[in-house]
């Protein structure tokens, strides 16, 4: 069975960073946290966590600086936090290590700027995903009314100009244009600013190349990762034997029964040797 791999696929750069500034603490044996998964895989988090890396959900999990004069680490995840949280890290005198992926840090530059345009926000993306929670406290910090809309469906009635829309970074630019065109239909003149990572395209457009070539796909990466989600559904799409996983353990032989040709793509989020576990997993059967 030929396996083919998608040509942009795995790791992004603000997740290689993430990483770099994670494991750079452990090899200093800096005592660190992540608020929040430092990235969607869990895998990876179930690694750090035992390297010394703990993710918590809130500042009040975090032990005071230690005695010794060795400072505690925080570290931001690639996905960012709101303001206030930001701002309660600062002041509880924590080291802070900012590993905010800097597309993330681009969009919430874009939502805040939009209301200081003094424009109604609309953020595109996954309502309750930390990125897009991220998105709407900035702009709300800014002062503007916000609303979260994962398509068109869910624009509310009643808008009028100034309207302005960000994006989640690893929404597909189908959703995006679907949304604009149904707030020009609505008589508004929306100001978008497109935030979705380049990265994120990249991913999609290999993905959806090779998913209507072969027998079946494969998508790896973690299953809380919206953006192997967004290629899962990409997949899908172009090929109905598409299987989402989040290791080699899961591949199933049953699966490819009658295949000659299997496609292999992973989210942002996918580390290298995950991917090549996979692959390895894929030409043994």
């Amino acid at each position: 069975m030929e396996v083919i791999r998608a040509q942009r696929a795995g790791a992004c750069y603000g997740v290689k960073r993430a990483l770099d500034m994670a494991y750079d603490l452990v090899e200093h044996d800096t005592p660190a946290y992540s608020l929040g998964s430092l990235i969607h895989n869990p895998q990876v988090v179930a690694d750090l966590s035992q390297q010394g890396v703990r993710a918590v959900d809130d500042i009040s999990a975090i032990p005071a600086n230690a005695q010794d004069g060795q400072s505690t680490a925080v570290i931001i995840r690639s996905h960012g936090v709101t303001p206030e949280v930001l701002a309660e890290v600062e002041a509880a005198g924590y080291d802070i290590v900012d590993a905010t992926c800097p597309h993330v840090a681009r969009a919430q530059k874009a939502a805040a700027e939009l209301a200081n345009r003094g424009a109604r926000v609309i953020v595109l993306g996954e309502a309750g995903h930390p990125e897009v929670q991220g998105l709407q406290a900035w702009a709300l910090n800014a002062g503007a009314k916000v609303d979260v809309v994962g398509s068109p469906d869910d624009i509310p009635v009643g808008l009028y100009d100034p309207v302005g829309v960000v994006v989640q970074t690893t929404q597909k630019r189908a959703t995006l244009d679907a949304v604009v065109e149904a707030l020009t239909s609505q008589g508004l003149h929306p100001i978008v600013k497109n935030t979705i990572c380049a990265a994120t395209s990249q991913r999609q457009e290999a993905a959806a190349e090779v998913a209507a070539q072969v027998d079946a796909m494969v998508i790896i990466g973690g299953r809380n990762s919206s953006n192997t989600t967004r290629l899962a559904e990409i997949c899908e799409a172009a090929c109905p034997r598409s299987y989402h996983i989040e290791s080699a353990d899961e591949l199933r032989d049953e699966w490819f029964e009658g295949c000659t040709c299997v496609g292999v793509t992973a989210g942002a989020s996918t580390p290298e040797e995950q991917i090549a576990a996979c692959v390895v997993r894929l030409e043994q059967m």
